[in-house]
């Protein structure tokens, strides 16, 4: 168990670091090269308002970024909560919620004291109205999508049985995040930072929520 402490603690601290690092480089840095070549790499060379793939994938794309914007996270944020609540689990209702709330507190300030601008280099194919750094969406999917992961798989009954929640989690988080890149709105270190900032926070909760009180298994106690 200590094991496990220690090594939430160290993805926090790791991820915490390597966000800051990237606020550093973005702050006081030109836009680097490597984001210029990779945002790039999303539109047909030469034509920066064309993407060179189907239109099918931007359509995709829209509908995925959609699943880490504000709205449909927040649907989703107040039904676990109240889905908790009524399984009685209120101390995880409360860190999860708490959690979702200062993320998105966080997101906001980090946006309103670094400004940087929207990515101007391609075409946007979706609206934006704040800063650029960091991804909002790729800061907030791993905040509620992994936390909330955690949060489940801590109330199955065998140790290991909710392993299975964190790999759609995770793979969300990560299609999310290119999705925001796919529609020329983020450059790529935003989403990267956005993706180190949240896995933090997630990892933090999870911390958290290990070492409070243990719960009651989910389902039927053993002598029902």
């Amino acid at each position: 168990m200590r094991a496990r402490y220690l090594a939430l603690a160290a993805a926090a601290a790791l991820g915490g670091c390597a966000f800051a690092g990237l606020a550093g480089t973005v702050r006081t840095c030109e836009i680097p090269g490597l984001d210029r070549g990779l945002l790039l790499a999303f539109r047909t060379p030469g034509h920066p308002d064309a993407f060179p793939g189907p239109r099918w994938v931007l359509e995709s794309a829209r509908d995925i970024t959609a699943l880490g914007g504000f709205t449909v996270l927040a649907l989703v944020s107040i039904l676990a909560v109240a889905w908790l609540i009524g399984q009685g689990r209120r101390r995880q209702a409360l860190v999860f919620g708490v959690t979702v709330i200062l993320a998105q507190a966080l997101s906001e300030v980090l946006k309103a004291w670094i400004d940087r601008p929207r990515p101007t280099l391609v075409s946007r194919l979706d609206l934006v109205y704040s800063s650029s750094f960091p991804s909002g969406h790729a800061l907030m999917t791993p905040v509620v999508y992994l936390t909330l992961a955690c949060v489940l798989a801590q109330g199955r009954r065998r140790p290991g049985e909710g392993k299975w929640l964190f790999g759609p989690a995770i793979l969300l988080t990560i299609a999310v995040g290119l999705s925001r890149l796919v529609l020329g709105v983020h450059w790529p270190t935003d989403v990267l930072a956005g993706w180190c900032l949240g896995g933090a926070i997630a990892m933090a909760a999870a911390l958290v929520l290990q070492v409070g009180p243990r719960l009651n298994p989910v389902g039927p106690a053993s002598g029902d």
